[in-house]
Parts: structure tokens; sequence; C-alpha cells
């Protein structure tokens, strides 16, 4: 085992009263790829920030190793006085740096570098600032959220240079499509402490699940414990006690453990308002277009949707998505084309820059609308304490501004509101940033349970798989030139759909261009008019196919290797290796299957 290049021990640190960080531990060695995982406000961002060297702790150990470089992702970058992008990311770099990498990583990013960082937007600050702490390529890369506000072909792009850094990574995240095929190993923060499972996030909820529980078969065994003790206190022997003092003391000790137990943080408890049913057809959009000067926003593109429907919009920043969106709800009028929205809707919106929130309002007021000090949910009246409960606020924060929320709370705030409110049309705009694992969990279960239309945007694959009944994408989303296409199920089925439309357009490809050779051989070798194939084409024919089933047979044994996750940071020359023996094979096997294409056309036509 190699030593550690940073270990944190015994980490304590205290905001007001109660702990934030109460023992909590990490360490990082060469090659480890750790996600760091735990509820809303459980110090994951502070043990990060602890780890490199931006805050202090008030108590622990921290060793980092002399010679070991630490970038680290900050969750809003400071592009202090820099003209360009170019020149922020570059300022990252050490002596010995690659200047070139910064330029690789601002073009597989979708920046050029000559931007200007003051006029940047959300999404395209965190490309800059990915780029910043990459390019060095650091001996440990600390990352928290870095998904929030990318689209996903820059998500999966970033997965792939993640799975083949050398760098040692830490990770937060609330993507967990992008944790199971990126993480080795999970670090756990839970109620101050820190328990670290050698297993991906893939792993993780299991796990999780099973220590709590076990956590709650110790308390209940303690509580039995007390109360045996109890009953000899009251019942034992009275000459006797003198000599058991020291049972005394241990009940004691009991009872302070018992009483001081913190038993988990509780989960959002909430269900959508439901108001009256909505008429059967929700939305109609014929022919709908959106331009903005020549760049064309929206093709001519129609959709019904029908009460009950789950449909989420993906595709790159800038494809049009809430433009889109925007445009069936009628907030926005298309260029050409009709809209008509269905009877009795009640429509409720979460918007994916949270303008609906005044940073300055207190949770009560924002709640409440500030008509006193409850609210009607599901016909009944709540003080705005109890629900505040329900999405794991403290009855004190009741008069917090708005602006002293973190961004998880945010999002859980808006949830409350967005929730407590009747409707039977849900838009959804980038609904899971900022959510922990807990909350996205419950929202899922609300979108999935819900009996009225939902339409969502949303970059986290996982949450569309689990969700969507449909999933409407660009139809180039490579080169977004305005036409969507409409997908059944969700991201998972619309990316095997293409892949299979995208193979028979291949193979279709190949018979038409096997036919061309058949018909060219045929009009040049015309003494072969009775249809006999030389002896090398039969040898062939009747060859092929077995060499191509060896060949599938050798790639299939190089896709299990590769499948390890713990390959890569084991042996990366290893991993390295087999990846170019993969694309070789392929390309062999490609060719074989061509050739033999061409061949069995070429017999069909000479006997036909």
């Amino acid at each position: 085992m190699a030593p550690p290049i940073l270990k944190l021990d015994d980490i304590k640190l205290t905001f007001g009263v109660t702990p934030l960080l109460d023992g909590a531990n990490l360490q990082v060695e060469p090659g480890d790829r750790i996600c760091l995982v735990g509820r809303n406000g459980s110090g994951k961002s502070t043990l990060m920030k602890i780890a490199a060297g931006l805050v202090e702790a008030q108590s622990g150990e921290v060793f980092r190793h002399p010679s070991a470089t630490i970038r680290y992702l900050e969750q809003a970058p400071d592009f202090g006085a820099y003209d360009t992008v170019q020149a922020y990311a570059e300022s990252g770099l050490g002596p010995g740096d690659d200047p070139y990498r910064v330029s690789y990583l601002l073009e597989h990013l979708g920046l050029t570098g000559q931007e200007n960082p003051s006029s940047l937007s959300g999404g395209e600050a965190r490309r800059a600032a990915l780029a910043r702490v990459m390019a060095p390529e650091p001996d440990i890369l600390m990352l928290d959220e870095p998904t929030n506000h990318l689209d996903l072909p820059t998500i999966e792009w970033l997965e792939s240079e993640l799975q083949q850094t050398r760098s040692a990574l830490v990770l937060i995240s609330h993507d967990r499509r992008f944790l199971e095929k990126v993480s080795t190993a999970t670090v756990w923060l839970d109620r101050g402490q820190s328990r670290r499972l050698s297993r991906g996030f893939g792993y993780f909820e299991e796990w999780r699940d099973k220590v709590l529980e076990e956590e709650e078969l110790e308390q209940h065994k303690l509580g039995k414990a007390i109360e045996r003790e109890e009953h000899w206190m009251r019942y034992g022997v009275t000459a006797r006690r003198k000599r058991n003092m020291r049972r005394v003391g241990e009940l004691r000790d009991m009872r302070a453990a018992y009483r001081g137990h913190k038993g988990p943080q509780g989960s959002v408890q909430a269900t959508a308002v439901e108001a009256r049913e909505s008429g059967k057809l929700v939305i109609e959009a014929e022919a709908i277009t959106k331009s903005y000067g020549d760049r064309t926003i929206i093709a001519p593109f129609s959709l019904r949707v029908h009460r009950g429907d789950c449909i989420g919009l993906v595709g790159p920043n800038g494809a049009g998505k809430t433009t889109l969106l925007k445009m069936l709800t009628g907030e926005l009028a298309p260029d050409s084309g009709t809209v008509k929205l269905g009877t009795n809707l009640e429509i409720a919106t979460l918007d994916q820059k949270r303008e609906d929130l005044n940073p300055n309002d207190t949770l009560a007021h924002y709640l409440t609308d500030g008509r006193g000090e409850s609210l009607l949910v599901n016909g009944e009246q709540k003080h705005v304490t109890g629900y505040m409960k329900d999405f794991l606020f403290q009855p004190e924060q009741a008069r917090t501004p708005i602006r002293n929320l973190s961004g998880g709370e945010r999002a859980r705030l808006i949830l409350a509101r967005i929730l407590a409110r009747p409707t039977n049309l849900l838009i959804l705009d980038e609904p899971t940033n900022d959510l922990d694992i807990e909350t996205l969990d419950l929202l899922q279960e609300i979108v999935a349970g819900f009996s009225g239309t939902v339409i969502l945007v949303s970059h986290d694959r996982d949450f569309l798989d689990r969700t969507v009944t449909s999933t409407i994408a660009p139809a180039n989303p490579d080169a977004p030139d305005g036409r969507w296409i409409e997908y059944a199920g969700g991201y998972s089925d619309m990316m095997a759909q293409r892949k299979g439309a995208a193979e028979d357009k291949k193979r279709s490809e190949k018979q038409e261009k096997a036919k061309a050779s058949a018909s060219t051989a045929t009009s040049a070798e015309p003494s072969k008019a009775k249809g006999k194939l030389s002896f090398k084409q039969k040898f062939a024919l009747e060859n092929l196919p077995k060499e191509m089933e060896k060949l599938q047979g050798e790639i299939a044994k190089r896709e299990e290797r590769m499948a390890d996750p713990q390959l890569f940071a084991k042996d990366p020359a290893a991993f390295n290796k087999l990846a170019d023996e993969m694309a070789k094979l392929r390309e062999k096997l490609e060719a074989m299957e061509e050739e033999w294409l061409e061949l069995e056309m070429l017999r069909e036509e000479m006997e036909g």
C-alpha cells in the first residue's frame, strides 16, 4: 500500500453550538478516486476546504505531502482582474506544466479562451474553473459539484477525462451516474464523523442502510441493558450496593450514551398537493418554430402531451431546452405554429435560476406569502414551523433570511413552496441542482407518483431514467440545428434507440456499397457470367464467419477486463494497452464484416 499524500485525522470544527465536524477523517493515496457523500449541511465542502488548506480546523491533524500539488474546484470561482478566460485558466499552471493543455481543455469544454470572465454564464464559469484546476494534472484534484450547470455531452466527456487522469480524485456530486462511473471509494460524512467504504458509489446506499440498521439495533440493545440495570437498582440486595458502585457508574454512563445518541438526520416528508384533474389533452403543439436572427432554435415541431405524461427535455447548453419549455407552457409565443393548453390547468414552476427567491425574505414569509404564521396544505391548516420540519428546517430558521441558506437548502425551500400549492402540471427546470441524494430520492418518488403531468429539463441521467415516460432531444446533438425528436422512455432508452438507428443506417450504407461492388465486379468479369466464385472468394466466404466469431471473443475478453473499476487505478498502462488492442480488433472486425458482406452480395448476384 502506497503511503498517503494527504491525511486528515480527528478533524473538529464547530459553527455556533452544534459541531459540524466531530472527529472526521480523510486519507488520500496516489490513484484514489474518492467520492465524499452526505446530507446537505453535513460538512462535505468544509472538509474538502480543510483538506485543500482553505479553511483551518479547530483541532485535529492535517498532513499534506510536501511535494504534492493540490487543486480545488470552487463553487463560485474568483476571476479577479483577468481579461480573458485563457489568462484565468493559465494562472493555475505551475512552472513545469504544459500550456497547451489549457487550450485542449477549453476547446473540449466549449470555450475559445477569449471570453471576458465578467460576462460568463453559470455554466461557462464552471467550465473555465474546471480547465484551470485540471490543466496542471495535480497530484490531488478536488472537485466540488463539478457537473452543476454542465450539459450531458460535457458531463460524459468529463467522466472520460477523469477516468484517464493520473491525479487522485476527491469528488462531491449529486449526480449518481457520474459518481458510479468515476469513483472507486466512498467516504460518508454523517453527524460530524466519517466512514470509509473501499468501493465506489454504486455500493454506497446498500452499505449505508446496513450501517444504520446495525446502529439502530445497538441502540435498542443499549436501551434493554439500561432497563435491566435499573431493575437491579430497584430490587437488588441493598447490602451489596457498596460493592457494586462500579455497576452504578456504568449505568450512569449508559444513560448518558443513550440520551446523547444523535440519530441520523430525518428524511424530507412531502407529497405534491394535487389540484382537480386537468383535461385529458394537456398541451397540443402544431409545427411550432422559434429563431433568433439567423439561428433556428426550434424547427417545425409538433407534440401532444396527455394527462399523466412525464416528459424530459435534454440536450447541450444553448440548444433551446428552456425556450422549448416556455413555448409549450404558453410563456413564450412561437414564431409560427400554434400551442393549445388544455382545460383546468394549475401550473407550478421551478426555474433553474431560482429567480422566485427574494434573498431578503425570511423562510416563513416566503412559504406563507407574508400571510401570517400558517399555510393551507391539502385542505389542512399547518403552522409554518411544523411544515418547515417536513423539509428538514429547524423552527429557529423561520426568521432566517434566504440569503443565508446553502444551495441545497434553497432548493428544498422552493420545493416546499411548490408542493404546498395545488397543481396538476409541474414544470421543473433543472430540479436536481444542489439536492442531496436523499432529497433526490424523495423528488423522484413525488414525480413518479404524481397523477398529473410533469415536464422537466434535467442533465441527471439517473433521475431521467427513473421518472420520465418519454424524452425530447435535439436530432443532431453534436451540432443542434433546431430539429427535435421525441423518444419513448428515459435517457438510456433514448441512447439505445439512437444507437440502433445509427447501426441501421450504417448497415444500409454497407449493403448499398456491397451491391455497387458486386455490380462492378459482374460487369468487369463477363467470363464469370455463369455465377462461379473464385476458389479464394469461396474460401473467404466460408471462413470469415469463424474468424469474426473468434475476434468477437477476443473483444469480449478485453471488455470484461476493462469493466473492472479498479483496473485503471491499479495499472493505467495495462488499461491503456487493452484500450488500444480493443480499437485495433474492432477495426479488423469491421473490415472482415464488410468483406464478407460484399462476397455474400456477389454470390447472390451470380446465383440470382
